[in-house]
């Protein structure tokens, strides 16, 4: 349903659904996000006056390194995937291919802003052509373009404002520059009319912890100040709800959240069956904070996002020295699990990525670089293998987008050679089919759930129109996740969740009812997984993923399943 000042104004409220990703419940005033320039600013500005098109590209490398160095500050102040995602923006700005495409249109007689804008449009087109991961891309450049462009004629950058009371916020969709820096305190849900449960948006809030429903149809046409009641966990945003039943919601979920915030561990369910609970990190910084959680290890060390801004392969002591930082944080007792460059698509690393793919997120991304570029997991293999020697922790090392058994064999000889323990990401369908003999090679499997996803429906995963179908709930790649999780039971090996899935306390009940042994999220996360796992029986897991994998939509396997265990 479409909100309109008509509706809003009608007794009934007006419920909006869309995505749920962050679960709890928050209520307030609508605060949309400002993202457009003052159109009198851009009219005032004209043309710019430059004295020639090298005095306006001037003006616009000003803008860029402005922009950019806004980016870094905040990634400096950022931790974990916000600063990853926050650097990755600044060296969006400061793109080379960018640069030209302003400087051919300039030359061709176009004013500067009216040039910037042309170019971002055209390499938005490209990556929303792209499809896949490369098309989430297209609001960072617009956002970019947003910026460079309030620069240019003097004015604030556009953004989120600072709410003079507490606020849901509001917007088509968020930049991770909007996302990155929020105060909680201040900003009480996130709600967007774009983006699907695996968006930097989603990412970032779940990191915060702050109640978010994505792809919420209607949003938009919300007035500012229009009081909200949003649903994290149900996917609803309420509007013209009674401020005091809202609060008593809001007071209710606050009160299950510091239930939840008491667990401590270790992951179990009621009846004692044991299920490891780990924690996603990016670098050194991340993974000591999240040493902190209760949790058994590090499930995903994503190597790549210590590399999104360097030019040139650091050498194997460099790399060692970045990998140490991350395993010294947890030591003995509480495995680490490196995966190893999960470079292109959306993750550009300049010494890795291949230039000017049609089709990235299918093309030669992660495992896929080494078939032409052997030394450069033989070299981080090193590195892995030198930084475990020094810290002591146990180190498990996997290759994502691994679609053969050959492929699995041949890196898991690479990784036994040096002492370490091999498996796999099942992002590609094939893999999950295969799950049987890709343990017959290796010593387990973790279940990247974003991918699997995009991959088995076929569906973009920032695809708006698309997002009921790239959602973990979907029976289709549940199933995949049963054959994968039995397959690792027949054989005696461990089988994990790494994906954004595992982070959903109902989801996370059904996995381990599949057979999944250890579940990885982010820190944020663990608590209220823990905590729903510790109360609920091995026998309610079952009859979770039955339930789960038995229905017929995810909207329907979300609701049986609510309804067995709560």
């Amino acid at each position: 349903m479409t909100a309109s000042a008509e509706s809003v104004s009608r007794e009934t409220p007006v419920v909006l659904r869309g995505t749920p990703v962050v679960p709890g419940v928050a209520a307030g005033p609508a605060l949309p996000v400002r993202s457009e320039i003052s159109p009198e600013a851009i009219s005032r500005f004209g043309d710019g006056g430059f004295a020639d098109a090298q005095a306006a590209m001037s003006a616009y490398d000003d803008a860029v390194a402005a922009v950019a160095d806004s980016f870094a500050r905040k990634a400096d102040r950022a931790t974990g995937p916000a600063a990853q995602v926050l650097r990755a923006s600044a060296g969006l700005a400061r793109d080379k291919g960018l640069r030209s495409a302003v400087a051919t249109n300039v030359d061709a007689g176009q004013g500067l802003v009216a040039a910037v804008r042309a170019a971002v449009e055209q390499f938005v087109t490209i990556f929303t052509n792209m499809g896949g991961l490369m098309a989430e891309r297209a609001t960072d450049l617009q956002d970019i373009e947003h910026r460079v462009v309030a620069h240019l004629v003097g004015e604030p950058e556009p953004g989120v404002p600072t709410p003079a009371e507490p606020s849901v916020l509001i917007a088509a969709d968020l930049a991770p520059s909007d996302t990155a820096g929020l105060d909680p305190e201040l900003i009480t849900a996130l709600v967007t009319e774009r983006g699907g449960a695996t968006s930097h948006t989603a990412i970032i809030a779940r990191q915060l912890g702050i109640p978010c429903v994505v792809g919420a149809a209607g949003i938009t046409a919300v007035a500012a100040g229009t009081f909200l009641l949003v649903d994290g966990e149900a996917g609803e945003v309420e509007l013209g709800a009674q401020p005091a039943r809202a609060q008593q919601r809001v007071v209710a979920s606050r009160a299950a959240y510091e239930a939840l915030a008491g667990w401590s561990g270790p992951g179990a369910t009621s009846d004692g069956v044991p299920v490891k609970l780990l924690v996603n990190v990016a670098d050194g910084t991340s993974a000591v904070q999240a040493a902190g959680e209760p949790v058994q290890g590090v499930g995903l060390f994503r190597t790549e996002l210590c590399f999104l801004d360097v030019a040139d392969e650091p050498s194997v002591e460099a790399q060692a020295e970045v990998y140490a930082a991350v395993l010294g944080a947890f030591g003995e007792g509480r495995p680490v699990v490196v995966r190893t460059l999960d470079a292109g698509s959306d993750k550009p690393v300049a010494f890795a990525t291949l230039p000017n793919e049609e089709n990235p997120a299918l093309g030669v991304r992660g495992l896929r670089l080494s078939f032409g570029n052997p030394g450069l997991m033989d070299r981080q293999l090193d590195a892995i293998e030198l930084a475990g020697r020094r810290t002591g922790t146990e180190t498990w090392v996997m290759a994502p987008m691994v679609a053969t058994v050959a492929e699995a064999a041949d890196f898991a000889e690479k990784v036994r050679a040096r002492g370490l323990k091999p498996g796999v990401m099942v992002e590609i369908p094939s893999a999950a089919l295969l799950a049987h003999r890709m343990l017959e090679v290796v010593d387990f499997l973790s279940i990247g759930t974003n991918d699997l996803t995009q991959y088995v429906m076929a569906a973009d995963r920032m695809a708006t129109d698309l997002a009921h179908l790239t959602d973990p709930w979907q029976p289709a790649v549940l199933q995949l996740v049963a054959i994968t999780a039995e397959a690792g039971r027949q054989a005696g090996k461990p089988v994990g969740v790494c994906g954004e899935a595992a982070a959903d306390p109902l989801l996370a009940c059904a996995l381990v009812g599949m057979g999944v042994t250890s579940l990885s999220m982010a820190a944020r996360a663990v608590r209220a997984v823990g905590a729903q796992l510790a109360r609920v029986s091995s026998a309610d897991c079952v009859a979770a993923a039955e339930a789960a994998l038995g229905a017929g939509d995810p909207l329907a396997g979300r609701a049986a399943v609510r309804a067995l265990l709560h």
